[in-house]
């Protein structure tokens, strides 16, 4: 199954982070063990607020005839934009959704009973990157490989039939997105279907992966003092995430200081370009460093379908981007494997994978 170099590469490195699943809505002071201060790399109160007056990532529509080159130059510029007329239905948002607040409106103990395995991917917990800090974050997760029906039937022992049905359609249609998406930004650099080894003649990228993460963030006592999701890149091809109308997401621009805002746009999907399609593009369409940040008020919900290739496909920079002058920076590399990197090496993964001028010559460019 495609999923298995997701679960195998988890396997490798199980996250032993032994703290308590806290019900978030009986707290009203933010505990020691939750409050980030300076100075934390992660941590910037000057750079906190939802200004939404400054200049924030691009919003594309799909039918423009300039899609291509506008994409072009989000993943350029950027490394991440907002999409419309992307094709899923309100009505599949409205359920993803509802179907994540049920979940998270759980019950601690029920919700623990499909808690996530430390080697595992599946199920519920706190984010994986929480092994890298010392403070937790002020969230909560539910990550889906494969069929969720297991973990469903511990959840909702009499409906887990409907709730796995929404989460299957969700799927469905954000892989056919996905494979849209990526050839979008493919097309953008110039890049043909000949030229992507494991796609087919018709352009499909068969054996792809995917995870879904569900993502809850509770109206927190102290926000300003807390974190909903710590920065990273995702050691993704491309994440595509619908965010409901509160806002958290913020980014920041490679070789930028400032955290900017990514409104919530009603019917909206933001896609942020991951660190596999940065390898793939020797660096020219940058992984974005992006967090979330909480609400005192306001409760936050966010989905993302995080895509990749195959198991078995060595991913490298296409070498229609290379020639005199543009050699490669980063050796080839599967997405278990890296996974595996970014386990050790986190936000340091794509460094650690990038060549010198002593490596170019034993290098080969598929």
């Amino acid at each position: 199954m495609p999923s298995r170099s997701l679960t195998d590469a988890f396997k490798s490195h199980p996250v032993h982070r032994d703290h308590k699943h806290l019900d978030f809505s009986s707290l009203q002071e933010l505990p020691d063990s939750y409050a980030w201060t300076q100075p934390d790399e992660n941590y910037n109160s000057s750079t906190r607020e939802d200004n939404f007056g400054s200049e924030s990532v691009p919003i594309i529509d799909l039918n423009d005839p300039n899609a291509l080159k506008l994409i072009g130059y989000a993943c350029k510029t950027w490394g991440a934009f907002q999409i419309t007329n992307h094709g899923i239905q309100k009505e599949l948002l409205d359920n993803i959704e509802t179907t994540s607040r049920s979940l998270f409106s759980l019950p601690s103990e029920q919700k623990l009973k499909a808690a996530r395995s430390p080697e595992g991917v599946s199920g519920y917990g706190h984010a994986r990157i929480s092994s890298f800090f010392s403070k937790l974050m002020w969230s909560e997760g539910f990550t889906i490989v494969g069929s969720p029906l297991e973990h469903f039937r511990q959840l909702w022992p009499q409906d887990y039939n409907k709730f796995c049905d929404i989460i299957e359609e969700y799927e469905t249609e954000m892989n056919k997105l996905a494979g849209r998406l990526m050839w979008l930004m493919l097309g953008s650099l110039g890049i043909s279907k000949s030229d992507i080894k494991w796609s087919t003649p018709k352009g499909e990228f068969k054996g792809a992966s995917a995870a879904l993460q569900l993502n809850s963030y509770p109206a927190c006592p102290d926000p300003d003092r807390a974190m909903g999701l710590a920065a990273h890149t995702d050691s993704t091809l491309l994440t595509i995430l619908y965010q409901n109308n509160t806002s958290g997401l913020q980014v920041r621009r490679e070789g930028t200081a400032s955290w900017v805002t990514v409104p919530p746009v009603p019917g909206a999907l933001v896609v942020n370009v991951g660190d596999l399609l940065h390898i793939l593009s020797n660096g020219l369409y940058p992984s974005i460093l992006h967090r979330a940040v909480v609400n005192k008020k306001l409760h936050r919900l966010s989905i993302a379908y995080l895509y990749g290739p195959p198991a078995s496909v060595q991913i490298s920079p296409l070498s229609r981007l290379l020639g005199p002058g543009r050699l490669p920076l980063y050796r080839p590399i599967t997405w278990k494997e890296y996974l595996g990197t970014k386990a050790r090496y986190f936000n340091k993964a794509l460094s650690s994978i990038r060549l010198n001028e002593h490596n170019y010559n034993t290098v080969e460019v598929s």
